[in-house]
């Protein structure tokens, strides 16, 4: 038994750049599983994924040519039916023996003592046989995984094509040219997608050699590399790339955008190159005069370049081009690209002025011609909605009520224009850039170039309140109407993103739960009033009866997911089963946490959950208080007396905010509690001491559970 290297490499045609990464993922995990799995590989055996434009591959180190032998155990029968009275085996089990490839005039006495042992299941005692069979050949669990491993690739889409016989036809992503099967230097007897397994692989299609035959696998990556001029890792090309940028925009005094911004772009051209080179290129300075954001999608989206940035973030007329040929004199590469990137911009620049000749509030009229929804209207409808949304929030917020409800009358008036017809994702920001040069106040315009955002820091949204309370309206309406009419997300469809509209309102409720009103008060805004007032905006459709409490419970349970995670799960579900408002309920989570800290917690959230038991039994409980006169006992006078000095003092903190304090002086409660329900029959048969002790606990029960129901608390 040998142990070598182990190559497998499809080489293909252009493979989809977005689905590349995964699909070499996909194609060296599943073959490295199946031979470990079946006993393959020695010491320290080690995977290294290869993946480019036009090749999948994986290499194995200590991968033997033959699994190891396994122990084979195959019950038999019962004892008392494989030997008779003088402990011979049996005919039956002579017969058993023979199904197991034993000869007919074998010593069966001498194999039960040499292969049989006795083992217990359940109540009967039987015979298991057992042998050592046989390691497998490598080329035959191999032909096995990479058969496997086709069936199990993420491809986004399969392609039929005929091989070069004409007649035969097979399904993969791209057509499959050649197959490699290495194990050391021998070539493995394996075949794939119609292609029998060679040591012969292809370099870069205009710079490397273009065959290569390979003396062993452990040569693939340096010879592709040297000869083939190909850098079959994925990762290496991306890391090469990244360097390369950096390096290039370092030179030139410049810099990039953040890693996150670029990184998507960055993973796609590492898909398309087999041997990257970064070059500069340059275009007219004129066109800087569009907005950058523009210039920008149309350089990554379109042309897959890399924008260049001065030291205060404004783009400069230079940009990175991610080359799949090395060149001495990139001359040619470089002013093609700018020939091809000119009439884009121009495109842009072209769009922007265009869309200029008209304002915002022109468009208006024409939105009525926008289906939104055939159950809730045209998109006019939607804007007057949100406009009466708008205005509603910043009423309750004491915020500038006709900022509002000019970004809200305009906000979608920019889906009309030029510029977001041919770049959908510049919807919003385009408005923000026509809102000004319409004339419209900052903060409009600020309003309407950030309704779309996911998330903002909070000091970016503290100087845009408007553009929060557009953000929040849009949000509300898009739940409340689509709820209403009976589209809701079901498993993991979503086609209208409203798991993300519920994100998007409790991440505006807790921002807005840190400010105070302009004007000095309390805020105002209410979550069920909110939904209360966007259902009355719906005018003429028959929303559902049901509608705000679905759409509340939808939005709670989205927030139930995610402090789940980020926090203790009986914590985050003893404050949401109050439903308090959605600004509250982080800070009054962390200080539930907190009081489970106290040595009392545990007591308490047990006699919490009894109360609740007993007054869920009985209808006797009502609003009026408990009568001081009528407690006999010496337990409920003290817990009387500790639940009158403790009150004031949690409600107070309470009211204040002030959730960890007002949980904290629960604490004093314990004993009373405790001794309470020790010394105290509260279902008593005299009415009136029930009623009594009912409302005491009542009122115990109230205190307990105004920041929390603690008693999800008990274990």
């Amino acid at each position: 038994m040998t142990t070598e290297t182990l190559l497998v490499e499809l080489l293909t045609e252009e493979l989809p750049p977005k689905a590349l990464k995964k699909l070499g993922d996909a194609f060296a995990r599943e073959i490295f599983r199946d031979l470990e799995i079946n006993d393959f590989f020695g010491a320290d055996a080690k995977k290294i994924v290869f993946a480019t434009p036009r090749r999948l591959a994986v290499q194995i180190t200590n991968v033997r040519n033959e699994s190891l032998p396994k122990e084979v155990r195959t019950k038999l029968m019962p004892v008392n039916v494989a030997f008779d009275k003088e402990g011979k085996a049996t005919a039956a089990l002579k017969k058993k023996l023979q199904s197991l490839g034993y000869a007919s005039d074998a010593d069966f006495d001498a194999i039960v003592i040499e292969r049989v042992s006795r083992e217990q299941d359940g109540k009967n005692e039987v015979l298991i046989h057992t042998e050592l069979a046989a390691g497998t050949a490598l080329a035959v669990r191999l032909q096995s995984a990479i058969e496997h491993a086709i069936t199990k690739l993420p491809i986004p889409k399969v392609m039929s094509y005929q091989l070069a016989d004409g007649e035969t036809t097979v399904q993969f992503v791209r057509p499959v040219h050649r197959l490699i099967a290495l194990h050391g230097s021998d070539i493995l007897a394996v075949n794939a997608l119609g292609l029998a397994a060679s040591n012969d692989t292809e370099g870069h299609r205009f710079q490397g050699e273009k065959m290569i035959a390979l003396n062993d696998a452990d040569e693939y990556e340096a010879r592709l590399e040297s000869v083939g001029k190909v850098i079959p890792s994925f990762d290496k090309r991306r890391e090469q790339i990244d360097r390369q940028l950096n390096s290039s925009a370092a030179a030139l005094g410049a810099k990039l955008e953040a890693k996150e911004s670029y990184d998507a772009l960055l993973e796609e051209v590492t898909a398309l190159v087999e041997y990257p080179t970064v070059y500069v290129g340059e275009f007219e300075a004129i066109f800087l005069e569009v907005p950058q954001e523009c210039l920008i999608l149309t350089m990554r989206a379109n042309q897959k370049y890399f924008p260049l940035f001065d030291n205060k973030d404004k783009l400069i007329n230079k940009f990175l081009i991610v080359s799949n040929m090395r060149l001495d004199n990139p001359k040619n590469i470089v002013e093609g690209n700018e020939r091809v990137i000119r009439p884009r911009l121009s495109d842009a620049r072209f769009f922007f002025d265009q869309d200029r000749k008209q304002t915002l509030e022109s468009r208006l009229p024409k939105l009525a011609s926008v289906v939104y929804h055939n159950k809730l209207g045209s998109l006019l409808d939607r804007v007057k909605r949100v406009e009466k949304i708008a205005t509603y929030i910043a009423e309750q917020l004491g915020a500038n009520v006709e900022h509002a409800r000019r970004a809200a009358r305009l906000c979608k008036s920019d889906l009309l224009t030029d510029m977001v017809g041919e770049f959908p994702e510049l919807q919003g920001l385009m408005g923000g850039y026509y809102a000004r040069h319409d004339g419209e106040p900052e903060q409009v315009a600020k309003a309407i170039a950030s309704q779309y955002l996911f998330r903002e820091s909070e000091a970016k949204w503290a100087d845009n309140v408007t553009g929060q309370i557009i953000f929040l309206a849009d949000k509300v309406e898009s739940l409340v109407g689509l709820f209403g009419i009976g589209v809701v997300p079901s498993g993991d469809k979503d086609p209208f993103a409203l798991r993300r509209s519920a994100l998007g309102v409790i991440a505006a409720f807790e921002l807005f739960g840190g400010m105070s009103r302009l004007d000095g008060q309390s805020l105002g805004l209410r979550f069920r009033d909110l939904l209360l007032k966007v259902v009355s905006t719906f005018l003429g459709l028959n929303l559902k009866d049901d509608t705000v409490d679905e759409v509340g419970n939808f939005v709670y349970e989205r927030y139930r997911n995610q402090l789940q995670v980020i926090f203790d799960r009986d914590a985050v579900d003893a404050v949401l089963a109050l439903s308090p408002e959605l600004d509250q309920v982080v800070p009054r989570t962390k200080a539930v946490i907190e009081f489970r800290k106290l040595p009392e917690a545990s007591s308490l959230a047990a006699a919490n959950k009894r109360i609740a038991n007993i007054l869920k039994k009985t209808d006797q409980v009502n609003n009026s208080s408990w009568a001081k006169t009528l407690l006999h006992e010496s337990a409920e006078k003290t817990l009387a007396r500790s639940l009158a000095e403790i009150k004031p003092i949690a409600e107070t903190a309470f009211a204040a905010r002030r959730y960890e304090e007002s949980l904290t002086a629960l604490a004093g409660l314990k004993t009373p509690v405790d001794e309470f329900f020790n010394d105290v029959m509260v279902m008593v048969e005299d009415e009136q001491l029930r009623r009594n002790r009912l409302s005491l606990l009542q009122d115990l029960y109230s205190l307990m559970n105004k920041v929390a129901d603690i008693s999800k608390l008990a274990s």
